[in-house]
């Protein structure tokens, strides 16, 4: 039986890093906000599906220039504040790719507040599975919850889902890659236990062992020796580190009697908790590949996979890596973290060209440092040791070390009125896919402060293209920086 759930100017599907942005943002914005999540759990690839081993990273350009702020920025701060964070991580070998370190399932609590704070109301443990759509416009979704059933109308919905769920039943277009070309899944897991400075005597004896630049950054303006040299001058913690990836040798070795599997590279970030305690998180340590995880098949053999993998990973680190002999899991994501399935096709589809030009956009709503192209490929013949690796022949970087604008139209769905996408399901081509945490952030908020104004004004989010100028003030009012950088 089919129940009335109640109405609301805007409606948010899916509770991750785009989805708590958009509701915060809309809310904020004098919008009857509701946010729909299938489990209990906000926060997604912060906290449930990760975190992503860089939490907040690449809030700055390879200029130094700050490029994200807004929702991002002021949770960091939060967290910073309250001791649930590490200051920001500025290393002159790492260019742009800076690090911010928090403590996530603080993150996935703050949320909860902020959320509460701002007037936004919660669906929990709900799965979207239809769309209300009349002609080409979306006027609500049904859930299916404990309970079961009910239709929820809005004047607005943001699809948060991640892979452009809610658009895909609405009968967008959309695209997705062959399974053999998609980038893999993975399951990530943290450890406590590490005695912190028996590593890093290992670490700083043999840094010829390590990889610093396998993020190919051509801003950094060092070679490998180099970059060992500043090392060798000014790192004295595993802080001052923060991403270790390599284990060259120790690798080979395992490989050699079957201790490795081939499916990822060797290391680990770090995950700072109370009191000062730091935890090694293993973000990379499984990856399951040829999978489209749209399919629950695919889907279901990656939770399988990525697990029987991140043994195989444990196991390694306590046998071969000093200071790790008495490490033990603390956390196991509960599901995988999906790294790509589909885009959504916009009003404007943001190109490789675009990132590579470091363009701006009149219609900006935030702004994005990451290269091109696939992040992660899977191991051949050229690649034995390594694992997944980023692919620096097809890695395009905004010129001059800025940034390139994310204009609205990326949001406004191609074809169907009355419905945004915010998060890594954004208008791209596959080069410039924006799956990256802040990215999600940063187009969550967008869309939550347009759908507020469209809500408010009874114009739909394409009408609201025709002048952007009320939405960019918004954006600014709280926060997001969309000018002023290269």
């Amino acid at each position: 039986m089919l129940g009335y759930y109640g109405e609301y100017d805007v409606i948010v599907c899916g509770g991750g890093t785009s989805g708590v942005s958009a509701a915060i943002a809309a809310a904020r914005a004098g919008a009857k906000t509701l946010i729909i999540e299938r489990v209990g759990q906000l926060g997604g690839q912060m906290n449930y599906s990760g975190p992503p081993g860089f939490s907040f990273a690449w809030l700055y350009n390879a200029r130094h220039e700050q490029i994200v702020g807004g929702i991002s920025k002021e949770i960091y701060d939060m967290m910073l504040e309250d001791g649930h964070a590490m200051a920001e991580h500025h290393q002159k070998w790492r260019a742009a790719y800076q690090f911010n370190y928090i403590d996530p399932d603080w993150f996935g609590m703050y949320i909860y507040q902020l959320l509460t704070e701002a007037g936004c109301e919660f669906m929990l443990h709900s799965l979207v599975t239809e769309v209300v759509r009349e002609g080409d416009e979306v006027k609500g979704v049904i859930c299916e919850h404990p309970g079961g059933r009910s239709m929820v109308l809005g004047k607005v919905v943001i699809d948060c889902t991640g892979e452009g769920e809610v658009c895909y039943m609405a009968g967008a277009q959309t695209d997705i890659l062959p399974k053999d070309l998609l980038e893999p899944a993975t399951v990530a897991f943290t450890c406590d236990g590490v005695d912190w400075d028996r590593f890093m005597e290992y670490f700083m004896n043999h840094l010829e062992e390590f990889d610093f630049n396998h993020i190919y950054d051509p801003y950094i303006n060092m070679n490998e020796d180099e970059i060992r040299d500043e090392i060798r001058k000014n790192v004295k913690t595993i802080e001052d580190v923060g991403e270790i990836m390599g284990f060259v040798c120790l690798h080979e070795k395992a490989m050699k009697v079957g201790e490795w599997h081939n499916y990822s590279g060797v290391g680990f970030f770090i995950m700072p908790r109370e009191g000062g305690r730091i935890q090694a998180h293993f973000q990379h340590s499984s990856q399951v590949g040829h999978v489209d995880c749209t399919d629950v098949r695919d889907l279901t053999r990656v939770e399988i996979e990525a697990r029987e993998q991140n043994e195989i990973a444990y196991k390694f680190f306590r046998k071969y890596v000093p200071g790790f002999e008495s490490m033990y899991i603390t956390r196991v994501c509960p599901e995988a973290r999906i790294r790509e399935t589909r885009r959504v096709v916009g009003d404007y589809i943001l190109t490789a060209e675009d990132v590579a030009e470091a363009r701006k956009f009149e219609d900006v709503i935030g702004k994005s440092s990451f290269p091109t192209g696939p992040k992660h490929v899977l191991p051949t013949d050229e690649n034995t040791t390594n694992g997944t690796l980023t692919v620096a022949s097809v890695a395009r970087h905004p010129k001059d070390g800025g940034s390139n604008d994310i204009p609205y139209r990326t949001l406004v769905v191609k074809g169907l009125e009355n419905i945004l996408v915010a998060g890594k399901a954004i208008s791209t081509d596959r080069p410039s896919h924006n799956r990256f945490l802040q990215q999600t952030m940063v187009t969550g908020q967008a869309a939550g402060c347009a759908a507020a104004i469209c809500a408010g004004k009874g114009i739909t989010p394409r009408q609201l293209e025709e002048s952007v100028n009320e939405l960019q003030d918004l954006l600014l009012k709280q926060g997001a920086i969309l000018y002023g950088t290269h």
